[in-house]
């Protein structure tokens, strides 16, 4: 990690923009934020969708990134070789663990599939003791609050504790996050 970055912030989001360009500026405003704060961005290295956006923002405001991606996604998600540094790997499931163990922080904000398999990995590994890093959510427009219903009906059903529901904070603007990250960084 170069010299000035304090910590690593983990950005789980969607390889595509979405529909409301509310969540494309959210991802571009925290990647302002996070290189503002000195954080360095470990994000999934594509070059589209939120990805893209949260980098180049972060990279315009002068931060560091970390880019990990899958060698058969670099043509797929435009792997970003500008980055402060980039890791190629062989798997999907190797590219998250590169992810996370190269972070103090994990922030997921709208995204697809991928962005749920990241998450989901994420809070099994802290519902199965294997780490204590905060995880938060970016409820842009209330992206994730049909989630947040999902995880109650867990708990409500049997099939979870409810320190399930104590395992993520949720946000509604970057400032919000920004907030909590200095506050439990």
């Amino acid at each position: 990690m170069p010299p000035g970055t304090s910590k690593s912030i983990c950005v789980f989001c969607g390889s595509r923009d979405g529909n409301d360009p509310a969540f494309r500026s959210a991802a571009s405003e925290l990647g302002h934020a996070l290189a503002g704060e000195n954080y360095r961005l470990v994000y999934g290295a594509g070059d589209v969708g939120l990805m893209g956006a949260v980098a180049r923002a972060a990279m315009k405001a002068g931060g560091d990134t970390f880019g990990v991606i899958p060698e058969h996604l670099m043509r797929r998600e435009i792997g970003k070789r500008d980055l402060g540094a980039l890791v190629v790997t062989e798997t999907m499931h190797e590219r998250k663990k590169v992810m996370f163990m190269n972070a103090d922080a994990i922030v997921t904000l709208p995204g697809g599939l991928g962005s749920l398999d990241e998450l989901f990995e994420i809070l099994t590994w802290r519902q199965l003791g294997l780490h204590r890093k905060p995880i938060y959510l970016l409820n842009t427009k209330g992206y994730w609050t049909p989630l947040i219903t999902l995880l109650m009906s867990l708990v409500e059903n049997g099939f979870a504790e409810v320190s399930v529901l104590e395992f993520f904070d949720t946000y509604g603007t970057v400032p919000e996050l920004m907030a909590a990250l200095r506050a439990d960084l």
